[in-house]
């Protein structure tokens, strides 16, 4: 006799996407800290940066990049961070969120946690982001073939998102790779625990 095929009772649970909750400020108010507010932020992945369009010569852009193999955790993200970069070029004060570091409290990640970090430049300036102990997923289209980068530039009039996996715990800085930019203000700690 032929073994009979029978229905399988384990069926594969589906697996229900987190709710994603939502950390925003909302625009920055303009005042001494801050002079522009990015009224539409656009994506500019696909752009080269300023002054290297047209310029003769093939240049890449973060709409191109593409990991050589998925990002070992595919989990969604359970929370996204919305951070202004603010500033005013006359006083040259910089900061996230029109808050210079000395008024801005730390950004709290759980342990393991997943979340997608979104930086919307109201700046007229480009900023190079970069988040300590932790590798960035850009979020370029790319699927799950995200770049990993560990510094990130924003362009002026921008909004761009990445994803990270808070697997080391401590604390790390958050902070516009341009130097004079971080020690004017604009730096965060960021506490994983």
């Amino acid at each position: 006799t032929s073994p009979q095929s029978t229905p399988s009772t384990h069926e594969t649970p589906s697996v229900a996407t987190p709710t994603l909750v939502v950390d925003d400020p909302g625009p920055p108010p303009k005042n001494v800290e801050n002079q522009n507010v990015a009224t539409n932020p656009v994506d500019r992945l696909a752009e080269p940066g300023d002054g290297l369009e047209q310029n003769g010569r093939e240049v890449l852009s973060y709409a191109m990049l593409r990991a050589l193999k998925p990002a070992p955790d595919l989990r969604p993200p359970s929370r996204e961070i919305i951070l202004h970069l603010t500033g005013n070029m006359m006083r040259y004060i910089w900061g996230f969120d029109a808050r210079k570091f000395s008024e801005a409290g730390p950004i709290h990640l759980a342990l393991n946690e997943r979340v997608r970090i979104t930086l919307i430049n109201d700046t007229m300036m480009e900023h190079p982001i970069h988040l300590h102990g932790f590798w960035s997923e850009l979020e370029n289209g790319q699927g799950n073939l995200r770049p990993n980068k560990h510094t990130i530039i924003s362009q002026p009039g921008s909004k761009l998102s990445y994803l990270v996996t808070a697997d080391t715990p401590g604390m790390w800085a958050l902070h516009c790779h341009l130097i004079y930019h971080m020690h004017l203000g604009m730096f965060r700690t960021v506490v994983v625990s």
